[in-house]
């Protein structure tokens, strides 16, 4: 459940460093989660206080922070306060309108990413996460409980994981995998959803079957909004000048950035067939019409010459010599069926019915 929702526009006159959340208040409280792990021992335990976590900070162990909830400023300010945060960090965190970017500030890096889900209802919905890269630590936020690392967790979780012999950096890789990894299932869901479609333009497009074209066209925006920039993201993070991010890990992050350009790649495809589907389904309105005003035209094309035969038999002058005439009413019925006949017989050869 979310309440109301806290706009940027609110921060508007405030000096560059204010705390403000932006985006929708939450009931429930900030949890804070943190695992602990060294090659030979892992500790995963919950922090009811967030100055609980001054006991994590220099530790000789990979540390792992994940904050789920930005609405309690106090519990991020706190935390950006024990791990030497720069107060423009801080600030982007709580703004949950970021666009996805990475910044270096020496001695941490910044990085801003949109996880992206499906609701009930087939929607796509997305969420801020930020992650702060350290010296043998990393700090996750995210705005809402639910995320794509529980993948991560469970590879933690092994004694043999070899990545546990590695450092932070390679934490926060494996962290924007899973978060890229994500993009995957989404994208999946689409391409199903193009299909449903597509088979329905080409079977009996109606009135829904543009509503539905038009939700895919904006979702595809939508998403490629927030996917476009991570190649950027990832892009900065590969070749950052940082000592934050090693040799070996950047390798990682060079195979992170192909899934990202595939992703894209797939993106632009769907947002092109979402194009031509809404061309097809223009034409196929356009060509139903034309088939209903061609059958129209035919039909009122041979009620016109009986028409005239009804209107010529139909005048009731004095010296007409039809009207006394006895087979003069069947005649005319006969004459009738026979120029409809006569055209219907055209209008065949002609192969316009």
């Amino acid at each position: 459940m979310t309440g109301a929702v806290v706009r940027r526009s609110q921060k508007a006159g405030l000096p560059p460093g204010s705390l403000v959340y932006v985006g929708d208040e939450a009931a429930g409280k900030t949890t804070i989660e943190v695992i602990e792990y060294t090659p030979e021992r892992i500790d995963e335990t919950s922090v009811q206080d967030a100055g609980d976590l001054a006991a994590y900070h220099g530790r000789d162990a990979v540390v792992w922070i994940n904050i789920t909830g930005l609405h309690e400023v106090g519990v991020i300010e706190k935390t950006g306060e024990i791990f030497g945060l720069h107060p423009l960090i801080l600030e982007d965190i709580l703004n949950t309108e970021q666009r996805p970017k990475m910044e270096d500030y020496d001695e941490t890096i910044y990085v801003v990413m949109k996880m992206i889900g499906s609701l009930e209802d087939g929607r796509v919905a997305d969420e801020q996460i930020s992650l702060v890269i350290g010296d043998r630590y990393v700090i996750s936020f995210q705005e809402r409980p639910g995320d794509v690392f529980d993948p991560v967790r469970g590879r933690i979780r092994l004694p043999k994981w070899r990545a546990r012999r590695l450092g932070a950096d390679y934490l926060a890789y494996a962290l924007i995998d899973a978060l890229v990894d994500g993009y995957f299932h989404v994208i999946e869901r689409f391409g199903e959803r193009i299909e449903a479609v597509d088979d329905q333009i080409i079977a009996d497009p109606d009135p829904e079957t543009l509503r539905s074209i038009r939700e895919l066209r904006r979702e595809l925006i939508f998403l490629r909004k927030s996917v476009w920039p991570m190649r950027e993201v990832i892009a900065g993070l590969e070749r950052t000048d940082s000592t934050l991010v090693t040799q070996q890990t950047r390798l990682y992050l060079r195979d992170v950035y192909d899934h990202t350009v595939q992703v894209i790649d797939t993106l632009e495809t769907y947002r092109d067939m979402a194009a031509g589907m809404l061309d097809i389904y223009l034409s196929s309105a356009s060509n139903r019409m034309n088939e209903v005003m061609k059958v129209l035209t035919i039909i009122a094309t041979i009620f016109i010459p009986l028409s005239f035969i009804a209107g010529v038999f139909g005048m009731n002058f004095r010296n007409m010599p039809e009207l006394e005439w006895g087979y003069g009413y069947p005649t005319s019925l006969a004459l009738m069926a026979g120029v409809a006949l006569v055209l219907l017989i055209y209008f065949r050869r002609k192969r316009w019915i």
